[in-house]
């Protein structure tokens, strides 16, 4: 009798315990962001191997704290921004001896990675601070000795010496939309992720800066509203697929001669994405690609006269991702990564020409973090349990032995000290937020840096079920997948679905790891009677390279079979209403969700596209090329995966979303839909953000969005 009356006690006592748990609300995701986990901010190692630093906010400013990584404990406070009449730090760059810091403040974004900002050098040792310039300036990097700096300014490349303050412009050509010097074009920057355009020698003694003449590039032009009775206009050079590059060189610059000097290549590249210093001073690392992306030549200059030679050259059937892996060693060596044996894989090569294969497997490596030359041994992450995990490993060179260091199942991401005697780790999975650690190299935890604790804690007090993960089996293949169910889940229900995709060549949604606020926005839809699922179709990362590549040549047909067959697998579930389908992407995501409601009309009855591209002719040349060669050459290609080809067969809801000053997929693309749309005298719904990039976010913005987003979900699915 006692045993009931607990029970019952615990009943009463524990039903309105979970009853006190709440939805989420718009405003807990766009107005509070009540969804931000903790994190380590400017984690950086320092060159002892011994010491990090981080840059810290505080009541006052900012702070730039040394730590130890064997204890995790603070050391000393480097630099308090509390002390200067400093504006806020974006930034910090240590100096090679690491007595001075540059930093980077009032920074103005240009696209998605260039920016210009007002730099400070601070001398530690001195406790002085002085501006470098009164201009933003683009990219300031310290010599390797410390005494100078160098910077682009108006597409020019100079040279501060600290002590002088004296000026040496290396460049004088640099022109807006015709010449650039030591920084990049808009393709560059967005698809080779290459920004700052020029690299210290290891003695000091040369730069090697790229210099990009656009003059054949035809131009794009953006109207902005902003600000005045009538619209500017921003005017800038972006080749579309089939359409003129930039030229682009390399040169060596000698600082002693004060002398530019070309490194003229046998072959005549359509693409040099990356240069790198050898451990020599004298020797410069370039890749020089075809326009096609599928060979890349792996060149060796010398600064004394600018001779180069072809070490080697990589094929592909497909095309080559191109990648910052690489990584010299003493003793004329280096690691390379590369896909040819079907997945992604170390080598180590020498500069003799040699070759030996070190990690393989039907896994991907997906980063490699070091060599250990005493121990002999190498660090990497890869997909080796799962497609979905990213694990951390130790790999011995002579015996091939391999330890596993990461202990918990998810995504890790490593930092690794100089010298790579410590890591600092971050763990997270789909359904908690990220820990942040300090190990040895052998794996062994020294100090939970941030757990979230306090982060979890508030996290009870929502209405949240569990992202749960499986694979989706088609007639064609299996597919990584992930779905939220409502928290009053009943089997025995129907129940309509909500898919999220994005879906492009590599990418992958489907992972064990924090969403962020994306997540908690289908938490949001799955309180609200949905339930929430991403497929990650074929082309998508994490399962080599045929996988990935074998949408070659027709971006968006497969994917959108793929996408199209999973959403039948799910309304072939008994919980599902196969009539109330819909799906949502952004970009790429965009432009699958426009081809499904369309492709698909007879499955999904709602879609809403982000900033999508409608036409692959009207998207830059670099991206679509790998993929797809040139419109001249692969026009079906191009014409039959089109969404603006495929209106006539919209049944369902459609909303598309656009920023008019979106730089990378241009509002045309949105534009020629509609047009498509009108013709075919289909209804949609619309709607256009003013001066907002491919982001849209800024003020308000993201919150409106996300209410438009979710009141058309309410009203037609």
């Amino acid at each position: 009798m006692k045993k009931i009356l607990i029970i019952c006690l615990s009943i009463v006592f524990t039903t309105p315990l979970l009853a006190q748990k709440r939805d989420i609300t718009l405003d807990d995701l766009w107005k509070n962001y009540a969804f931000y986990p903790k994190s380590v901010g400017g984690f950086n190692s320092m060159n002892d191997g011994e010491h990090y630093s981080t840059m810290e906010r505080t009541e006052d400013g900012q702070e730039i704290i040394k730590h130890k990584f064997k204890s995790g404990k603070k050391v000393r406070t480097l630099f308090k921004s509390a002390d200067f009449e400093i504006p806020r730090i974006g930034r910090y760059i240590f100096s090679k001896d690491e007595k001075q810091l540059l930093l980077a403040t009032q920074t103005k974004s240009i696209y998605r990675h260039s920016s210009k900002s007002v730099y400070y050098i601070y001398n530690i040792h001195t406790d002085k601070l002085k501006k470098l310039s009164d201009e933003k300036v683009m990219y300031a990097t310290f010599s390797p000795q410390g005494d100078k700096v160098a910077y682009v300014f108006e597409n020019n490349l100079f040279i501060q010496n600290i002590k002088s303050g004296a000026i040496t412009q290396v460049t004088t050509d640099g022109k807006n939309n015709h010449i650039i010097n030591g920084a990049s074009d808009w393709v560059y920057e967005e698809e080779f992720a290459l920004v700052r355009s020029f690299e210290w020698a290891p003695d000091g003694e040369h730069i090697a800066y790229y210099k990009f003449d656009e003059t054949h590039v035809k131009e794009f032009s953006m109207d902005l509203f902003k600000g005045g009775l009538y619209p500017t206009q921003d005017v800038f050079k972006y080749p579309k697929a089939g359409e003129d590059n930039s030229v682009v060189k390399v040169y060596f610059y000698n600082l002693e001669d004060d002398k530019s000097t070309y490194i003229y290549t046998e072959k005549d590249y359509e693409y040099i994405p990356r240069i790198k210093w050898t451990n020599n001073p004298k020797l410069l690392a370039l890749y020089g690609m075809n326009r096609h992306q599928n060979e890349l030549d792996f060149i060796l200059a010398n600064t004394d006269d600018a001779s180069n030679k072809v070490l080697f050259t990589e094929k592909d059937k497909y095309y080559i991702d191109v990648h910052d892996n690489l990584t010299f060693l003493p003793e004329d060596n280096f690691i390379w990564t590369s896909e040819k044996d079907g997945f992604n894989h170390i080598y180590l090569k020498g500069l003799d020409g040699s070759e030996t294969q070190i990690t393989k497997g039907n896994w991907e490596v997906t980063s490699f973090h070091g060599v250990d030359s005493d121990k002999m041994e190498i660090y990497y992450t890869s997909t080796e349990e799962g497609s979905i995990n990213r694990s951390l490993y130790a790999q011995h060179l002579d015996t091939d032995v391999k330890t596993k260091l990461s202990t918990i199942n998810g995504t890790n991401n490593s930092s690794f000290s100089k010298g790579l005697k410590y890591y600092m780790n971050s763990v997270s999975t789909a359904n908690s937020a990220p820990i942040y650690t300090l190990h040895n190299a052998d794996g062994k935890q020294l100090k939970t840096l941030e757990d979230n604790t306090e982060f979890n804690t508030k996290m009870e007090e929502f209405n949240l079920t569990e992202k749960e993960f499986f694979t989706v089996k088609t007639e064609d293949a299996e597919l990584n997948a992930w779905m939220i169910k409502p928290p009053n889940f009943d089997k025995s229900k129907e129940y309509p679905l909500y898919m999220f995709l994005y879906g492009g060549p590599g990418s992958q949604q489907v992972t064990n790891s924090f969403g962020w606020t994306n997540y908690y926005w289908y938490q949001m839809l799955a309180q609200k009677g949905y339930i929430v699922a991403c497929v990650d179709n074929r082309g998508t990362g994490g399962k080599g390279a045929e996988f990935k590549k074998m949408t070659y040549k027709e971006l968006g047909k497969y994917e959108t079979i793929d996408q199209i067959n999973a959403a039948k697998y799910f309304g072939r579930l008994a919980y599902i209403d196969a009539n109330r389908i819909g799906i949502q992407g952004w970009s790429y995501g965009g432009y699958m969700s426009s081809l499904a409601i369309t492709k698909g009309a007879d499955v999904f009855s709602l879609a809403i596209a982000v900033a999508p591209v409608t036409n692959w002719r009207y998207y830059d040349n670099i991206y679509t090329e790998r993929y797809m060669q040139t419109p001249q050459e692969n026009a079906s290609g191009y014409d039959e995966n089109s969404p603006i080809n495929h209106v006539e067969k919209l049944k369902g809801d459609y909303l598309l979303v656009h920023g008019s000053a979106d730089d990378n997929v241009h509002v045309q693309n949105t534009m020629e839909m509609i047009s498509a749309l009108v013709n075919a005298n289909k209804q949609f719904d619309l709607f256009i953000y003013p001066d907002k990039n491919h982001g849209i976010y800024g003020g308000n913005t993201r919150y409106h969005l996300y209410k438009k987003m979710t009141d058309f979900i309410l009203k037609n699915l």
